[in-house]
């Protein structure tokens, strides 16, 4: 038996699951899977981009929580993938609400790591009232030192990386690789915005865990990933998320009172610790639990077995006392 699968629960099915169609141009997979009458707990996907999968599913006792998971507007399974027109967080809180109402959910303990903590954070500043707590892995607060950090900080950890990165872009372009790989994530022709996907989420996926792993490479560079992770990681990243500088940090006030578990890799070098501390030294009472022997990946063991722990926490004690 693997690791993960003993510090997980046990994998599961959906109980009920389709298609929501938010607008003219985004239809959005959901599902359903645990207990119908448990506690409800919406897990948010990273990303933007990524999508959910099977082992989503296991941080929570099927047994206790009713699990709602999501793609988001362009990932995974939802229409169309990679479209990053009329994408913004607004309307992703947007579609949270209408997933939250469809469901007729009265309030959810909210799960998201990388880029679902980010909008996890942003749904919270926003509805306050519909969210019991809060788990957030990989804390990113998509500022433009964190964006900066994403496209040359990880030069410093991971150059062999970083330069196949860069060398895909013609020299004279190289001084902004975000405009660079933005002008080839939208070009019109598919082998081009294709070719660019896939070299920005292999760049991402080399660096996910301590230990770099091959399958998770493998897994970012396919199509099914890689269009979803590139065009709407760009897309977001070059719009600062749609939010003015540092805005999850000055609004925290709204969320405060909640109770939080933030868990963050002290070697996460794709959403590096500094942006976890701040959002403890902005949040104190929040439970903070940095893993000393992990990367960025919600599967590294420490982080997979903290997230459980967590969800265990709020299972047992709904206010988190």
């Amino acid at each position: 038996m693997s690791e993960e699968n003993t510090l997980m629960f046990p994998a599961i099915e959906p109980y009920r699951q389709g298609m929501l169609q938010v607008d003219d141009l985004h239809t959005l997979y959901w599902e359903e899977c645990g207990n119908p009458a448990g506690q409800p707990v919406l897990f948010l996907h990273g990303g933007p981009g990524g999508g959910t999968s099977p082992t989503h599913r296991r941080f929570f006792d099927p047994a206790h929580y009713r699990i709602v998971l999501f793609d988001q507007r362009g990932a995974g399974k939802s229409k169309p993938l990679g479209e990053y027109r009329n994408n913004t967080t607004a309307l992703l809180i947007e579609d949270i609400e209408k997933i939250r109402q469809m469901l007729n959910i009265d309030q959810w303990l909210v799960f998201g790591g990388s880029w679902g903590s980010t909008l996890a954070l942003a749904y919270g500043e926003e509805f306050p009232d519909r969210c019991l707590g809060f788990v957030l892995r990989g804390i990113f607060l998509c500022t433009k030192a964190e964006v900066d950090w994403f496209l040359n900080g990880i030069n410093h950890f991971y150059p062999e990386v970083h330069q196949r990165f860069s060398d895909a872009i013609p020299h004279s372009e190289r001084g902004n690789l975000l405009q660079a790989y933005v002008k080839r994530l939208f070009d019109e022709e598919p082998a081009v915005y294709k070719e660019a996907a896939r070299n920005w989420s292999r760049y991402e996926g080399s660096c996910l865990f301590l230990e770099p792993q091959a399958q998770a490479i493998e897994d970012f560079e396919s199509d099914e990933v890689s269009l979803g992770i590139g065009r709407l990681e760009a897309h977001y990243m070059l719009n600062g998320a749609f939010m003015d500088e540092d805005q999850l940090i000055k609004n925290i006030q709204k969320i405060r009172h909640l109770p939080a578990v933030i868990v963050q890799g002290r070697y996460d070098v794709i959403c590096p610790p500094l942006s976890a501390y701040r959002l403890h030294q902005a949040w104190p009472s929040a439970k903070f639990h940095m893993i000393k022997d992990a990367g960025h990946a919600a599967m590294e063991p420490g982080i997979a077995a903290e997230l459980v722990r967590a969800t265990e926490q709020f299972k047992l004690h709904r206010k988190f006392l």
